[in-house]
């Protein structure tokens, strides 16, 4: 069998272990930059990704991000993030990390070899019909990532693959397929280098887009954050402040009335009587607060 791109040796990796610790670093920099440049030739996938993500989102539906070993640790952090962020009900965004918790101890390679382990934990999370499951491998031939992307689509969830080599098995029968075609390793093999790496930006991408598509995003403000710790309570009074032009003060008076809804703060600024009426608003544009604005605001 032909060799991976994502096994391949890197031309300038021989004597790595005796160069200078700064010029190996400097190697390994310009591996980690080149890798990030293989995510511009998957911008319409991604693009295509994140809109069949939302339309999951916005009927209900559950999104599922799967994966083992590296790969999975960059989906799962892409999936805890969904919630604080953008205010997505912890319900509809689920983690398939094979393995599951003792991974996050000990990323011990045998479970990416599961693959009923893989077909459970699909099944076991209630992904069908209405749901979507990101499976994500580097090589595109993890066993985990290929069996919860079959299982998942035999139980009728769209199914969106995310993968570094071209070609990869588990492309086949995908809706979406992301291809990361990321340059050898400066260490052979290494994924959770330069393909991992890859794989967080286009997550990261694929995720705020999501968020966009959502209506959680205006101006480049995260409208729907969940402020539950000091920090996120002052980013949430800035943005009030930043899109509505009221003081820090006024801002976060309207935050309290809103009970910590940004959306809502900035929608009795704009011109809505109560909170009740900035729901309304707010249910009238499906969430989108440009619209809702356009709602609440006096002619």
């Amino acid at each position: 069998m032909p060799a991976m791109k994502t096994e391949e040796r890197h031309d300038e990796a021989k004597g790595l272990d005796l160069m200078d610790p700064a010029l190996a670093l400097s190697l390994l920099a310009s591996g980690q930059q080149a890798a990030a440049k293989s995510v511009d030739a998957a911008i319409e996938a991604i693009a295509a990704a994140a809109a069949l993500a939302a339309g999951t989102l916005s009927t209900g539906g559950r999104l599922a991000y799967a994966g083992a070993g590296s790969s999975g640790l960059m989906a799962m952090a892409d999936a805890l993030e969904l919630p604080g962020t953008y205010g997505i009900p912890q319900d509809q965004i689920v983690v398939l990390l094979a393995g599951g918790t003792a991974s996050l101890t000990d990323l011990a390679g045998g479970y990416e070899d599961d693959t009923e382990l893989a077909r459970n934990d699909v099944r076991e999370a209630g992904i069908t019909a209405g749901g979507c499951l990101i499976s994500v491998s580097a090589s595109g031939s993890t066993p985990y990532a290929l069996a919860a992307a079959d299982e998942a689509r035999k139980r009728g969830a769209k199914v969106i693959a995310i993968a570094n080599n071209p070609g990869a098995a588990l492309f086949e029968g995908a809706d979406v397929a992301i291809l990361l075609q990321t340059p050898p390793e400066v260490v052979s093999g290494s994924t959770r280098m330069g393909a991992g790496t890859a794989q967080k930006i286009a997550l990261n991408m694929f995720s705020t887009l999501v968020g966009i598509h959502l209506g959680h995003v205006l101006d480049g403000h995260m409208v729907n954050v969940r402020a539950d710790n000091i920090k996120l309570r002052r980013r949430a009074t800035r943005i009030v402040s930043d899109v509505t032009g009221l003081g820090a003060d006024e801002a976060e008076r309207l935050i309290d009335a809103a009970s910590g809804s940004v959306k809502l703060a900035i929608l009795l600024a704009s011109g809505a009587k109560d909170a009740t009426q900035a729901e309304s608003a707010l249910a009238k544009a499906n969430q989108n607060l440009r619209q809702a604005i356009a709602i609440v605001s006096p002619e």
